[in-house]
């Protein structure tokens, strides 16, 4: 297994890019790393990459900002579509693969691990092929106890390894403590909405994450 963490989510919008962030914030100083965003859809109004510089104050080498990079904000199989292309897994493996071996690697997906990049593939695919962990993000809202099993299942028929999860929002124990029971699954983190969300309010929280550095023989 490849050195590093895939961080997936139960859906879009659930906090991916903070939790990439704060990983980065939490062990940069421990273990050489590097952030990827593989596949980003709407460009033209989103870029994860340029928020991680930002929040996990990044270097210039712990991003590589190379990958499928498509207009609209859509499922990612739309907007290849859409644009004419065809996103290939094997295209991606090759970034991974002409890259110095290093650092650990910080992959985020796009939205959640059934979301289809082609007419066969998913997230899922993408996350075997690199043959990473996955770390969920989940937001603490109405259906993330379901949202997040499910999400667990998926990874589990498919023989990915899972990290831990990490909740995003106001913290709901009864839904952790689910999570938790019913995953089988460490919870890693209970990541607040920052207001505002900056670079120093993240770094500031990010100790908080992995308090007893489960994530370190992902990294190491």
């Amino acid at each position: 297994m490849a050195r590093g963490l895939f961080v997936t989510g139960t859906d879009t919008n659930v906090g991916k890019t903070a939790v990439a962030a704060a990983v980065m914030h939490r062990y940069r100083d421990r273990v050489p790393l590097r952030y990827w965003k593989p596949i980003q859809t709407g460009i033209e109004t989103d870029d994860d990459t340029a928020t991680v510089v930002h929040l996990g104050g990044c270097r210039r080498e712990e991003v590589i900002d190379e990958g499928v990079r498509l207009a609209r904000p859509v499922s990612p199989h739309l907007a290849a579509a859409w644009s004419g292309v065809t996103i290939a897994i094997d295209s991606l493996v090759a970034i991974r693969r002409a890259a110095p071996p290093e650092p650990a690697w910080i992959v985020e997906g796009a939205g959640g691990v059934l979301v289809p990049i082609n007419d066969r593939e998913t997230i899922a695919d993408v996350i075997a092929a690199l043959d990473l962990p996955a770390l969920v993000a989940a937001r603490t809202a109405l259906g993330t106890i379901n949202h997040t099993l499910l999400t667990i299942e998926a990874l589990r028929r498919r023989g990915i390894p899972i990290a831990g999860v990490v909740l995003v929002g106001p913290p709901d124990a009864d839904a952790r403590d689910a999570i938790i029971d019913h995953g089988k699954v460490t919870v890693l983190g209970d990541m607040p909405h920052f207001t505002p969300l900056t670079a120093d309010t993240l770094a500031a929280w990010a100790p908080s994450l992995d308090p007893a550095g489960h994530l370190l023989t992902c990294l190491q």
